[in-house]
């Protein structure tokens, strides 16, 4: 049969001084489609620009991508979920950080070692490369990293005696601890402050925020190995950590409802805030601030702080991997991820695009911060199939907890034990049901 020219497909080529069109037949041309969500304009703009920069440069590679509206924020989560049940997936689909895991062990990606070099991935932030890696094996690669500050308003911490000079000069071998946060928390407190804010929301933001300060007592939440929740996220150093938590709610010095910009409006003196916030702050705070790391646990003093975020995956439904591989790879090159992670905000995956010019706002200042985390301290939520059972578990055991803490104004630690056990009976049930050998 004749094979017909695709015209959108013609490469352009140099030969002996003139240009020579060369036709790409229909035939043979691989159509690469990805599904990401919607984002701010700037990255939108940055998807057309580079669609059309790799489409032009590869005609035999065509790529197109569906750009889903997360404003419902389960759309996105459903659309792959029908998609999978119907083996209908797009050929690339974007994950968020702790959700690799479940896909990887359920067959819904496939492994890409095979199109990223070894010094490629060591190019890569640690946390990434381990957010992203299931049984020995990447699964999804991202652009883009996340972590949680300490973020502080000078000028009320100075009206109420705090010494701002000391938390300016912290350092990843001296951050604050946790007595110290509570000491400031107790200090700022008055009837138009609290002293700090905790809470992001009362659903994922809870155990991305806080599961460093479990970490930093010497427990995540679950096992390395991602089957166990038993000794874990309800052992004493979990049920000390939360108690710690819920002591701020009880006392009146946190707010146990997730007030949107609460620090910006200058509702509370101090924040557990995301890498996000500083962006914000810089743009639209009418008072002094600063940021310093991560606090620690007053009596191990380890550093860790969160991290994690969306990334790119091939489907099991991708007709042709290795096309989808070699986009991939060009996709997540050190240029395309500096440029990515600036118009979006985020600090980047790759230590190599902090030295491009796009990234310069981070080689000083609370971007620095942010990057020196990410280098040293960073370490991702549990690998675990089961994530999305035990997150909605831990975040209802969460806000129990939070909120009887306030209602009584004083911590219940039996209360406590018996919440986060459920959470332990929640997660084992679902992982020895669906995972278990």
């Amino acid at each position: 049969m004749k094979k017909t020219i695709s015209l959108a497909m013609a490469a352009a080529l140099a030969v002996s001084g003139a240009v020579t069109t060369v036709p790409v037949f229909a035939d043979d041309v691989t159509n690469i489609t990805i599904w990401s969500p919607t984002d701010r304009e700037s990255i939108e703009a940055w998807w057309k620009e580079k669609i059309s920069e790799w489409n032009e440069e590869h005609p035999e590679i065509q790529v197109s991508r569906e750009a889903i509206d997360r404003s419902d924020s389960y759309a996105y989560d459903n659309k792959i979920a029908t998609a999978v049940t119907s083996n209908d997936l797009p050929d690339i689909f974007y994950v968020d950080g702790p959700q690799v895991s479940y896909y990887a062990a359920n067959g819904i990606t496939v492994p890409l070692d095979d199109y990223f070099t070894d010094e490629d991935k060591a190019d890569f932030v640690n946390s990434s490369m381990t957010q992203n890696t299931y049984d020995g094996k990447l699964y999804a690669v991202g652009a883009t990293e996340s972590s949680v500050a300490f973020y502080y308003n000078k000028d009320y911490l100075k009206e109420c005696g705090v010494d701002t000079d000391d938390l300016d000069s912290r350092t990843l071998e001296n951050p604050l601890t946790t007595d110290e946060v509570a000491e400031i928390a107790e200090k700022c407190t008055t009837d138009d402050y609290v002293g700090t804010h905790i809470i992001m929301d009362h659903g994922e933001g809870l155990p991305y925020a806080l599961e460093p300060l479990y970490l930093s007592a010497g427990k995540d939440y679950i096992s390395e190995d991602g089957k166990e929740a038993d000794g874990y996220v309800n052992s004493e150093e979990a049920v000390n950590t939360t108690a710690w938590l819920a002591d701020l709610i009880a006392k009146g010095y946190a707010n146990v409802e997730p007030i949107t910009d609460e620090f910006l409006n200058g509702a509370c003196a101090t924040m557990i805030g995301g890498s996000w916030e500083i962006a914000t702050l810089e743009q639209n705070a009418d008072f002094d601030w600063g940021v310093t790391y991560y606090p620690v646990n007053a009596e191990t003093k380890k550093a860790v702080s969160p991290c994690g975020d969306w990334a790119a995956a091939i489907s099991k439904d991708c007709e042709n991997a290795d096309a989808a591989g070699e986009f991939l790879a060009w996709l997540m090159n050190t240029d395309n991820v500096a440029s990515y992670a600036a118009a979006i905000a985020k600090p980047a995956t790759r230590s190599s695009a902090y030295e491009t010019e796009a990234m310069a706002d981070y080689k000083e200042g609370a971007r620095a911060l942010i990057v020196d985390q990410l280098e040293n301290t960073a370490v991702p939520r549990p690998r675990t199939p089961s994530y999305a059972t035990f997150s909605s578990a831990y975040a209802e055991a969460m806000t129990n907890i939070f909120s009887d803490a306030a209602s009584n104004e004083e911590v219940d630690t039996d209360y406590v034990q018996s919440e986060l056990d459920t959470v332990v009976d929640t997660f084992t049930e679902d992982y020895e049901t669906y995972y278990a050998e």
